[in-house]
Parts: C-alpha cells; sequence; structure tokens
C-alpha cells in the first residue's frame, strides 16, 4: 500500500454534493481506502473564471500503480461531466494526485509531486488541516493573499 494525496475541486453544478461523492468514490476504487479526507473549502477561481470552488484534500491507501490511480480519477471526473473545452475551464469535478507516497515522477502524463501543489491555497490549507506536517507556515503564508474559508467539516 502506497498513501496518496488527491485534492478535489468542483465550481460547476451541485459542486459541495459532487465533492462529497467524489471523496467517497474514490475511497471505493479498487484497493484504495479512504484514511482522512479534509473540510470542505470554498475557494475563488485560481487562474481561471466562473463560480466559487468547493475544494477538499484526502489520504488514501492504494495498491493502484500512479498511471491506472490517474486513469481511475479522470473517469471519476469523466462520469461527473468534466468537460475539457479549455485549459483552466470551470468544472463538475477536478481531481489531481498531489503526492504518491515519496514518489518522484515526470512523464507526459502525470507528474509527482503535482508541480504546483504549493502555490495553491486550496490545496495547501486543506492539506494542513489533515496533514500538518507536509505545510510550513511559510507556504501557507506564501498563499494568505488567496482567500480561502471553510464551509463544512
Amino acid at each position: 500500500m502506497v498513501q496518496v494525496c488527491v485534492a478535489f475541486g468542483a465550481n460547476l453544478g451541485e459542486a459541495q454534493a459532487t465533492v462529497l461523492q467524489a471523496l467517497q468514490d474514490v475511497g471505493a476504487l479498487a484497493s484504495t481506502q479512504l484514511v482522512k479526507a479534509s473540510s470542505l473549502y470554498a475557494s475563488a477561481p485560481h487562474e481561471s473564471t466562473g463560480p466559487e470552488f468547493v475544494n477538499a484534500v484526502a489520504m488514501y491507501d492504494t495498491e493502484l500503480p500512479p498511471l491506472e490511480l490517474l486513469d481511475a480519477l479522470q473517469n471519476l471526473e469523466t462520469i461527473s461531466g468534466r468537460e475539457r473545452p479549455f485549459l483552466n475551464a470551470p468544472r463538475t469535478l477536478d481531481l489531481d494526485i498531489i503526492f504518491y507516497g515519496n514518489v518522484a515522477l515526470d512523464s507526459p502524463r502525470l507528474t509527482l509531486p503535482h508541480p504546483r501543489w504549493q502555490e495553491r491555497a486550496f490545496v495547501l490549507v486543506p492539506l494542513a488541516e489533515i496533514s500538518p506536517d507536509k505545510v510550513s507556515p511559510a507556504l501557507l503564508s506564501s498563499v494568505a493573499n488567496q482567500p480561502i474559508r471553510r464551509i463544512s467539516k
């Protein structure tokens, strides 16, 4: 088993319900179980436009290899109605692998750890809630200008 960190986001449709369902759906993937999930947060779109996002971060234990996990997450996005008409388009569901154990990977389909995780309050704030050892005060301070608020526990 490998512990993975997945970031969740949605800003179209019933975003809060979609993220809550996705947290469970990822844990229901083959050889995968939810370890810990953050509260839900609301954030303004980052490098994008559209409605406010609902975000969360969760830790899972999985036996799925990185690219199989990516395929499974993208399938869940598709099932939720995700379309990709342009870069950073509003979305019904966005699932990103932030960490996959201690694996470092740079392939055309997947980069691990996620290349921009340290730049995004919508990842850092929920991650600090469930795994404070991964998020330094300096990292949190560096994204303090990105509005984010907890909306549910």
